[in-house]
């Protein structure tokens, strides 16, 4: 792979790491400005939410200039809102710096992902996509874990100034080493949204809310299973991520691979696999042995889906596909908090924790169906070994 589809990857680890980091640090923020846990935990729904924001309010508007010079702008605005985050005087200002910094989210992904398809030759362009993504996996392995040390060594607001000084190095190196690279002229941004607005569009969108919902489900709540219903002691949990950190670096490239094969056999495969996993994490969570082998699959299953689900919306646009890539990048977002909702609402519920493998399963298993039923209105040319719009 080209060196510039690894600072690609190194802007989307710095985004990752921030997004997930604060998982750790609620308590600290919490006790830092005197709120309550809870309300502390909303800067982790307020960063989905600016997501989601971000890519119908910057996309379109971005979209007009050349790519390499907007991912690098988007860093910047990162870095800024990072900045922001070191300062807060209060916790209004923590949570306007989390919305600001998430709003970069779903355009850097969308965009970056296109640029590393253009940077390789056509039958490796799914697997630089998945590069760009293997960025999120090992700020997942690595840089959320680190952070979270850092943090909780020196103070929470360490953790930003990090996470700022990430998000200028990778804007550096891509100013560098990535190539200027082929933007076509956009249409209007009604013509833009029209496209999205097309059946087969909103069908793949439909398909990543949908298929990507079974993993958040669980992932929200994998700690409180392995403790309540495996047993685990609460020391283990870190092993337990690091093991699911490690499935995901092996799926990502996995999806990738599948993807540059066959865009259906991608699609199939990793959301059939998916439901496999959950399906199997519900029969045998309470035993150990078993669940440290699941945990690995459930991270390699949960990111090989992503590049079949990114390059599937990509297809679907045709001549919009920044426009796609960010709003499907929105769509994982959406997905990972209704899922989170979704997952609290079962354990409340009569059914209890242990039901909530079995409710995530039912998202893959709708994923899976969902596919097959598009798949039947696709005609063959809609298959890839297609290379993503450029």
């Amino acid at each position: 792979m080209p060196l510039a589809v690894f600072a690609l990857a190194l802007g989307a680890f710095a985004i990752s790491t921030t997004e997930f980091v604060i998982l750790g640090l609620l308590l600290n923020v919490s006790q830092d400005f005197g709120i309550s846990v809870s309300d502390a935990g909303f800067l982790v729904t307020a960063y989905a939410i600016g997501v989601v924001i971000g890519a119908p309010l910057l996309t379109p508007i971005l979209a007009k200039y050349p790519r390499k010079q907007v991912v690098v702008f988007l860093l910047a605005l990162f870095t800024v809102g990072n900045v922001i985050a070191v300062f807060a005087p209060n916790y209004e200002t923590l949570l306007f710096s989390r919305v600001f910094t998430a709003l970069v989210h779903a355009s850097f992904y969308g965009l970056s992902s296109i640029i590393a398809s253009q940077l390789v030759s056509k039958d490796k362009q799914a697997r630089a996509m998945s590069m760009v993504f293997m960025g999120a996996t090992i700020a997942n392995i690595a840089g959320a874990p680190l952070g979270t040390m850092i943090g909780l060594e020196f103070g929470w607001r360490s953790t930003s100034v990090a996470c700022a000084i990430l998000g200028f190095v990778a804007m550096v190196g891509i100013f560098i080493l990535v190539p200027k690279v082929k933007s076509e002229k956009p249409q209007n941004i009604g013509a833009e949204f029209k496209t999205l607005l097309q059946p087969k569009v909103i069908r793949a969108l439909l398909l990543t809310l949908v298929g990507f919902s079974g993993t958040f489900t669980l992932l929200t709540y994998i700690a409180p299973l392995l403790i309540d219903v495996t047993g685990f002691e609460e020391s283990n949990i870190s092993m337990m991520l690091f093991i699911f950190g490690l499935g995901m670096a092996v799926g990502n490239p996995i999806g990738g691979w599948l993807t540059d094969k066959n865009l259906t056999l991608g699609l199939n495969a990793t959301l059939g696999f998916l439901f496999v996993v959950l399906l199997a994490i519900g029969l045998l969570s309470s035993y150990m042995i078993p669940m440290y082998i699941l945990t690995f699959l459930f991270g390699a299953a949960l990111f090989a889906t992503i590049t079949p689900l990114q390059v599937n919306a990509m297809i679907a646009a045709g001549d919009a596909p920044v426009m796609a890539a960010s709003f499907n990048i929105a769509a994982f977002n959406l997905a990972n908090a209704l899922a989170a909702a979704f997952g609290g609402y079962i354990i409340d519920s009569s059914l209890g924790i242990t039901f909530l493998p079995f409710g995530a399963a039912s998202f893959a298993l709708l994923g899976l169906i969902f596919a097959f039923s598009t798949q039947a209105r696709t005609s063959p040319a809609n298959e890839s070994k297609q290379a993503v719009s450029a």
